[in-house]
């Protein structure tokens, strides 16, 4: 189930609108059942903003897919933002992308586990990397349309509030960046992932 879907070009009317959080509220409660909290529409607000500005890229056509708030089937995880299309080999594609409005992390040393503040408190969550990872291979394994129609998933991290350190980008999560890089403030464009 996807809470919202547009174009490229239709996802940024909608942010110079102001209106990208109102629609996707107004499908989540449709698709849902129920509402959300204020802090998820801000957060909304905020990353999607973010995220217009990452894809008001040239390189990208205005007819792109952007799905936002995909629900995978069977389970209660949602991707935040999906963009649709085909690569530069013309292969259908993909790109998933977990966003994350964390300006800091701590190291853990569990596996693909970072601590940081969260819903009122420190607590210790998957990194990024590996949380966006673990959603491409979930449709890798389970969705037919992925499978059928050969769509290659790009996973990958915008934390677009977090500034270069030594947490994030660890050698200790190397595995799970590898396989879904993440992006950072001041980093190029998500479209480098095609």
């Amino acid at each position: 189930m996807i809470v919202y879907s547009s174009t490229k070009r239709g996802f940024l009317n909608d942010v110079l609108a102001g209106e990208v959080e109102k629609q996707v509220l107004s499908s989540f409660v449709r698709e849902m059942g129920h509402s959300t909290g204020q802090a998820e529409v801000k957060s909304w607000r905020n990353s999607l903003t973010y995220m217009s500005n990452v894809i008001n890229d040239a390189e990208l056509p205005d007819d792109a897919g952007v799905a936002i708030e995909y629900k995978i089937p069977q389970t209660s995880k949602r991707i935040d933002f999906i963009l649709t299309g085909r690569n530069f080999e013309n292969k259908k594609t993909a790109v998933l992308i977990e966003l994350k409005q964390w300006s800091e992390a701590e190291l853990t040393d569990m596996d693909g586990v970072v601590s940081t503040f969260v819903g009122g408190g420190k607590r210790e969550v998957n990194h990024p990397s590996y949380q966006v990872w673990s959603y491409a291979t979930l449709l890798e394994d389970f969705n037919s349309n992925v499978q059928t129609e050969n769509i290659s998933l790009k996973p990958c991290a915008y934390l677009h509030n977090y500034a270069e350190d030594e947490v994030i980008r660890n050698d200790f999560y190397k595995e799970y960046i590898d396989k879904a890089p993440v992006f950072l403030k001041n980093d190029a464009k998500t479209s480098s992932v095609y």
